[in-house]
């Protein structure tokens, strides 16, 4: 990474709109400064990512930042390495990194850098920045791809399914789901497991009997869609719940929908069969 050509240059700290003020120490990452940038974290990034956060005492935001980036550096086992920059002590960094707001971020990878973000986010969103960084320099041979992470539910959930009590599978990605609402993991593993639960103990070819001499009957119906669905043959499923949302109001028809919804979850949602009956599905609620 060459230094740009206004390296030295003070940065323009007056969009900030009032003076620094005193920090405490912070011992977040190492310090970056105009002698060390290129000698030290321009020259590791050929053997591991880098990741450079500019900050100020006077942006609570950055400092929060900063403080994200540190405990998942903890997590990460360092594997790759924080550089913290507070904007007041170097000014000459921040030019030479053309930044324009705090907090602002820019990893080095290979000697080249990469602009990460230049608004706070949240710790989430700082994480899957991190595992695509990662990915990126491991396809350059720098680092390895990063192993996937499972959250404290997902591990209790998976150990109480390979034990085979649902029950306990189903209460552990429920608090995922309550923690993390739009996670997509939390909500299939609910919707995997409470499918599950519905089929225990049925009997498959009795209930889809049943469904297919009884087709407006709701309880049956319901019971051989999650059938069908569970060996994966869901078209049938998909249109027999149709089917009866269309000869139901109210509360019923509520059901099935919400029926309807939860299986969709378990099928890739690019499969033709998932995009024919959400079109279908629309098309009967409006």
């Amino acid at each position: 990474m060459a230094l740009p050509p206004n390296f030295g240059q003070a940065f323009d700290l007056s969009s900030l709109g009032k003076p620094p003020v005193a920090s405490s120490t912070l011992n977040y990452g190492k310090e970056v400064t105009k002698e060390n940038l290129a000698s030290e974290f321009v020259e590791l990034s050929k053997s591991k990512p880098v990741i450079l956060l500019c900050w100020t005492s006077r942006s609570p935001q950055s400092l929060d930042q900063l403080s994200i980036l540190d405990k998942l550096n903890s997590e990460d086992n360092n594997v790759w390495e924080l550089g913290s920059i507070d904007i007041d002590q170097a000014p000459e960094v921040a030019s030479a990194l053309q930044v324009r707001t705090v907090p602002y971020a820019v990893a080095l990878v290979g000697g080249q850098p990469i602009p990460l973000f230049e608004e706070a986010i949240s710790e989430d969103a700082t994480k899957s920045i991190i595992v695509k960084l990662l990915t990126i320099a491991a396809e350059q041979g720098i680092g390895n791809v990063p192993a996937e992470k499972l959250e404290p539910e997902e591990v209790e959930a998976l150990a109480a399914l390979e034990a085979g009590d649902l029950a306990s599978a189903e209460d552990a990605y429920k608090r995922f789901v309550a923690r993390k609402p739009n996670d997509p993991y939390a909500k299939l593993g609910l919707a995997h497991t409470q499918l599950q639960l519905r089929i225990v103990g049925l009997d498959p070819a009795q209930v889809i009997a049943a469904a297919n001499a009884n087709p407006l009957d709701i309880n049956t119906v319901l019971s051989c869609a999650d059938i069908e669905v569970a060996t994966g043959t869901v078209e049938p499923a998909f249109l027999r719940l149709l089917t009866l949302m269309k000869s139901t109001t109210g509360d019923e028809r509520i059901t099935v929908k919400n029926r309807l919804l939860e299986l969709f979850l378990l099928v890739d949602p690019a499969d033709p069969r998932v995009i024919k009956a959400r079109a279908e599905l629309a098309n009967a609620l409006f």
